[in-house]
């Protein structure tokens, strides 16, 4: 059973109607839009490392995550072109931590230093991503428990007061 104390995200009244004409702040009406992925050669540069192209990998994985949830979110979310940074940003955090992961994966979680073994670099840095992944997820409503904060928008026969029209 739904809580009645829990007020529904903005978004939702928009989809589902305000039958009880309560004020909806103005800003969350957002026109839904065609978000175009941004090139991320301008993020990932074409770098050499020792192993080959060091960042080829994250433009791959970050061009593939954006195909992936892009459309979900604008089914989902409505979300619009002001969202734009926020989704490239959970992108290029995906990719890191997939870089971090590789790094760990080939050179250990502990590595031989001047002072003996410590622990990879990475370590620490997927770690942050990780924390800023959690926070991307919950706004953008990517796992099951944000996406159970919502409901899909019911179809009333009637869209010529839809806001997305």
């Amino acid at each position: 059973m739904a809580d009645p104390t829990r007020r529904k995200p903005p978004l939702q009244v928009i989809r589902e109607g305000n039958p009880g004409k309560r004020p909806v702040p103005e800003g969350v009406r957002l026109p839904p839009a065609d978000l175009v992925e941004p090139d991320w050669t301008d993020t990932f540069a074409e770098v050499t490392g020792a192993q080959g192209p060091v960042n080829a990998r994250c433009r791959t994985v970050a061009s593939r995550e954006w195909r992936r949830v892009v459309p979900v979110l604008e089914f989902t979310a409505g979300i619009g072109t002001v969202d734009t940074s926020t989704l490239t940003d959970y992108c290029i955090c995906i990719a890191r931590i997939d870089q971090c992961e590789r790094e760990i994966s080939t050179n250990g979680i502990l590595m031989l230093g001047e002072r003996g073994w410590q622990k990879n670099g990475a370590t620490t840095i997927v770690g942050q991503y990780r924390t800023q992944l959690a926070r991307y997820i919950g706004e953008l409503g990517l796992s099951p428990s944000a996406r159970g904060r919502l409901t899909p928008p019911e179809d009333s026969g009637d869209d010529d007061d839809d806001v997305f029209d």
